[in-house]
């Protein structure tokens, strides 16, 4: 883990101090952070990071994580689907099931922090604990802007009693008002980011990246496309298989999937089994379920080797491995759904799309292209440069904890054009 002295060659010395003097007035202050996993996927990547810098910044903060078997999981699977806007019928066995195993967790946790923040549905009924002089957040990584409605009227019981909601981008944004007393949640608009200097986006040697292509049996001297992400139906990994197979009848190119395995995420092996059986017997389809053990080095390896990274979301809460692929100065393409288009601008630092035709035809247009594709990696590592780093992103957290004692409308932390970081 990277210390704060070690992101000054990267944001500079005045993004670092800021960070102090903002660290500096949340002394005497707890600050308690709540999610469902510790491995796999965004959220834990990101408090992996974060809460060990805010800690060397000399603020009291610590994360907790609730319990949850098998039957949890796989309800808070399908929450997660339903709020995307994904069909799934949400029946009250399901929420008996759900609200069994927070109860649970109410009863165990102990939650004390002068600020608790709480990450997604899954220990979303946590507000059950709270004391008059803490503050509560809730933080939604999720694309809520047409959720199943049935669940989102019971999740939002909940969400009443916080004192603020956190979303990732503007259209996730949902009126949170209580129409007997008139009393409205304050938001918060704050993207999430990448750490530069973990082991998965740091710069690593060609030896490296060899090693990993000849481990999986991936040609070097053939173009890679690849998408790098969880198996899961809202990536639409077999809609990138669908756009290969219209690229390959003119390029000579080969196909990575990969992704890890979310303890949280039950659906993992059947959208594998799927993808491996589309992929047939074509020997240039390559579907990857990174070792843990190995996940970060590897995933860096192949996003740097790859020609262009593909993020064919139906849906998305923000497409952290976007910000990852476009850090390394690669070419994306990209569906043009949830937080992905505050990452790029079409045809200035990635291409978006709709459809698996116009997917195959960004894909064709940066393969054909490669000054092209050189550009839109410049601009597009830039961008995340002065947008979406951790620096940014524990700023805007710090700026949070602090307003939590201040009432305020709805407040943008986060996006702030070409302004960079400061």
């Amino acid at each position: 883990m990277a210390q704060l002295k070690e992101y000054i060659p990267v944001v500079g010395q005045s993004i670092i101090d800021e960070l102090y003097l903002l660290a500096e007035r949340l002394e005497g202050k707890t600050i308690q952070t709540v999610n469902s996993t510790a491995v796999g996927g965004g959220v834990a990547e990101i408090l992996n990071c974060m809460v060990p810098l805010i800690t060397e910044l000399g603020v009291d903060m610590y994360w907790d994580l609730i319990k949850g078997g098998e039957n949890f999981f796989n309800v808070t699977k399908k929450f997660h689907n339903a709020l995307h806007g994904r069909p799934e019928k949400i029946t009250d066995e399901m929420l008996d099931i759900f609200m069994e195993t927070s109860m649970h967790n109410v009863n165990n946790m102990k939650m004390n922090g002068d600020i608790i923040v709480i990450h997604d549905p899954q220990p979303i009924v946590l507000i059950k604990n709270k004391l008059p002089d803490a503050k509560w957040i809730w933080r939604c990584h999720i694309d809520v802007s047409n959720p199943d409605r049935k669940l989102w009227r019971f999740l939002k019981q909940f969400i009443m009693q916080y004192d603020g909601c956190i979303f990732s981008a503007p259209v996730f944004s949902q009126r949170l008002a209580d129409t007997e007393t008139g009393r409205e949640v304050d938001q918060f608009l704050i993207s999430p980011s990448i750490d530069p200097l973990s082991t998965k986006n740091k710069e690593i040697p060609q030896e490296t990246i060899d090693a990993v292509l000849e481990k999986y049996n991936i040609n070097k001297d053939k173009p890679i496309v690849s998408q790098i992400s969880r198996y899961d139906y809202l990536k639409d990994p077999v809609g990138v298989i669908e756009a290969y197979k219209l690229v390959k009848r003119y390029i000579d190119c080969q196909l990575v999937l990969a992704g890890n395995v979310a303890s949280d995420d039950p659906e993992h092996d059947k959208v594998f089994s799927e993808v491996s059986e589309h992929a047939g017997a074509d020997p240039d389809i390559h579907p990857l379920v990174i070792d843990p053990a190995h996940n970060d080095i590897e995933i860096n390896a192949l996003q740097r080797a790859s020609s262009v990274v593909v993020q064919k979301s139906l849906k998305e809460g923000f497409a952290l491995t976007v910000t990852e692929a476009l850090w390394k100065a690669r070419p994306v393409v990209a569906s043009a759904v949830g937080g992905i288009p505050l990452q790029i601008t079409n045809g200035y630092s990635g291409i978006l799309t709709r459809t698996i035709e116009g997917t195959a035809r960004g894909i064709r247009q940066i393969l054909q292209s490669p000054e092209y594709a050189k550009r839109l990696g410049e601009n597009g590592r830039e961008h995340i440069k002065n947008n979406f780093l951790i620096t940014r992103h524990i700023r805007d957290y710090l700026l949070l904890f602090l307003t939590a004692y201040h009432k305020g409308d709805v407040i943008d932390l986060s996006y702030r054009g070409n302004s960079g970081n400061s």
